[in-house]
């Protein structure tokens, strides 16, 4: 060891990091010792010993992202996977993870290599078809196909079994309080005497319709509140190069049969089966599923005694089923023949065939119209780019957008004033509505600008002149007159009921009898004795409010419905029943116990990130995934408009 440090002293690689220590010394005064850590790879996500690197964090993304699509059924960018925060989410919770499995480890919280093999012997996906024996290979290949390797698959493992182990030591230890269990049992079955009167709308009077004055001026005042102020919006003109509703004229008899012929496989219907797979988690079930099956019990039945699901297939091409050991061995079946235990990609499948519709080669008859269907969609995508080049031909000549779009036999269409969320200026929707790239293209541009042609896929393009851009604002009175008296009404209605039960309850507080106060109302006095916070319910939340809030004696004031308020005083407090109270705070501790547990389990872990020094490095997971390194600035959410 010694020896290969000389060698390497002598090397003339030994000099050049000593001349870039040098110079890190002399530009830094030797403050800062970090001049190299810029040669290292750079990491997503640290915690001490811990890190995610830019390969492996897109390597997760991606697995997540074709989770995402195959639930979304489409295509998801990764600005629409990491969208509203979603990213910074995802890097919290793994610099967490990091930060915490790296503090355990370092504590001695290491689980022992037997429980990691025996987990990874426990899949069947990694057993040989034949022997039936765990393969190496086939392990190593079925980490290849959703790229990791061993070594990654091996860690997760270790940390997984760290964090459970975790987990359940502090849910076994943790002890929560008794007393907590007792207040809420205290509180619970506590009972009060109580007494009150109700205000109404009446009582107070209501407000008069708005004059035109009082609307603006609420109106002005209120306009974010409301929803009432609308975005800025924009009109443009569109070019669309296809033919609009005219027809593409019919292909030749010849170009027909050229492409049914081109075709005729494809458009041949190909064999189906009809046949049913019961799916078990190892080779000696699935020989007892196949031996049932084989003595003449239905599927159904099978299934029930092993408690397992049957999976039914009708009418099912080869091509649609995902598991070519599957599809091989159902499609050498004859019908009712039960097939031998199937390796599948999970667990040992037996398949019983029901039926069998043989496939038939198509005829010209059959699927002319869907020909001819192909021919002229394939005409239309021709003639649309035909346009598109004659159009930007016409432009690189200097001629202007008018002229380019008359003389290629393209057609422009006018968009109404539209806000950046795709709705007319009022908020209705738009039917049918605009495509994203056309709003996209839209607010990219200033007044007057064109865009370049934009291809929107399939055979469609399209471009944009920004025709005029129209600044927020308030709509116009005679719009929303209707709603917008509605809601002064109300708010007027709401101000003369509080201070009609603000004076009534200070003359309560100032130490007039309440009966005197409600009967000078036109209110009746209610009394309840022995009320419980449950029972109160009856009477409305602002009575539970009141009655259970203040102490004996004392007045109270409460909004007890949107048009009431409750005026009273709390004559008495009885407390709980120790002897009853006592088994319902043991119940309400064990309910507390979980979410106590999780809080402290939380904590925990943000604690041993903190300890491990854990963050991220947010615009770097940007650029991993192929984006700009700042987030797009989000659209301004539109307000929503008043209640009608």
């Amino acid at each position: 060891m010694l020896t290969a440090f000389r060698t390497f002293a002598k090397s003339k690689w030994a000099i050049g990091l000593l001349v870039v220590l040098a110079l890190a010394l002399l530009v830094t005064g030797g403050t800062q010792m970090d001049v190299l850590t810029s040669l290292g790879p750079k990491h997503v996500v640290t915690a001490g010993e811990r890190s995610l690197g830019q390969a492996e964090f897109r390597g997760e993304l991606d697995r997540i992202r074709e989770q995402a699509q195959q639930q979304a059924g489409r295509a998801l960018t990764f600005e629409e996977l990491i969208g509203e925060g979603g990213l910074r989410q995802y890097l919290e919770q793994k610099s967490q993870q990091l930060g915490f499995v790296n503090w355990a480890w370092k504590a001695g919280i290491r689980p022992g290599k037997e429980l990691v093999l025996r987990q990874i012997r426990q899949a069947p996906g990694f057993f040989d078809s034949v022997t039936g024996q765990f393969s190496e290979e086939q392990y190593r290949n079925a980490l290849a196909e959703n790229n990791a390797t061993p070594e990654m698959f091996e860690a997760q493992l270790r940390d997984q079994y760290s964090t459970q182990h975790y987990g359940a030591a502090l849910g076994a230890g943790m002890r929560l309080p008794r007393v907590y269990g007792a207040i809420l049992a205290s509180q619970a079955l506590e009972t009060r005497d109580g007494r009150w009167f109700t205000v109404t709308q009446a009582m107070a009077g209501t407000a008069p319709a708005p004059t035109d004055a009082q609307l603006t001026t609420f109106m002005t005042q209120n306009a974010e509140q409301l929803g009432l102020r609308m975005p800025e919006s924009r009109t443009a003109s569109v070019v669309l190069f296809d033919d609009g509703a005219g027809a593409t004229a019919a292909p030749t008899e010849a170009r027909i049969e050229e492409r049914f012929n081109f075709r005729r496989d494809a458009l041949s219907q190909p064999e189906k089966r009809s046949f049913v797979t019961l799916t078990a988690p190892n080779r000696a079930a699935a020989d007892r599923i196949a031996a049932a099956l084989r003595a003449g019990q239905s599927p159904a039945d099978v299934a029930r005694a092993n408690s397992i699901q049957p999976a039914e297939y009708v009418d099912t091409p080869r091509s649609a089923l995902g598991d070519p050991a599957v599809a091989a061995a159902v499609y050498g079946l004859t019908v009712n023949q039960v097939s031998a235990p199937i390796q599948a990609g999970v667990g040992f499948v037996v398949a019983k065939l029901s039926s069998i519709q043989p496939g038939r080669p198509a005829t010209l008859a059959d699927v002319r119209e869907q020909v001819i269907a192909e021919l002229r969609a394939e005409d239309a995508r021709a003639s649309v780019y035909r346009r598109v080049e004659a159009y930007e031909k016409a432009r690189q000549e200097g001629k202007t957008l008018d002229v380019a779009v008359r003389e290629v036999g393209a057609r422009m269409i006018r968009i109404p004033p539209i806000r950046q969320d795709g709705k007319l200026r009022n908020g209705q929707e738009i039917n049918p509505g605009l495509p994203p790239q056309l709003i996209q293209t839209m607010w990219s541009l200033g007044k007057g600008a064109e865009s370049e042609v934009v291809d929107m896929g399939q055979g469609q393009y399209f471009v944009v002149r920004l025709d005029d851009v129209l600044a927020p604002a308030l709509p116009p009175l005679a719009s929303i007159r209707a709603p917008l008296a509605q809601a002064w009404i109300q708010r007027e209605n709401a101000r003369l009921l509080s201070d009609r039960a603000g004076a009534l309850a200070a003359r309560v507080r100032g130490g007039e009898d309440l009966a005197a106060v409600a009967a000078s109302a036109g209110a009746t006095v209610q009394t309840a004795t022995g009320l419980s916070r449950q029972a109160g319910e009856q009477y409305g939340q602002g009575i539970v409010a009141g009655v259970f809030s203040s102490a004996r004696g004392e007045p109270f004031s409460q909004q007890n419905t949107a048009d009431t308020f409750v005026i009273g005083r709390t004559d008495r407090i009885s407390a709980a029943v120790p002897a009853l109270a006592a088994p319902m705070a043991e119940q309400f501790r064990q309910r507390m116990a979980g979410d106590h547990t999780n809080a402290v389990g939380e904590a925990a872990i943000s604690a041993a990130a903190a300890r491990s020094k854990a963050e991220y490095d947010e615009p770097l997971a940007r650029t991993a995934l192929g984006l700009p390194a700042e987030a797009p600035a989000a659209p301004a959410t539109p307000a929503t408009p008043p209640a009608r």
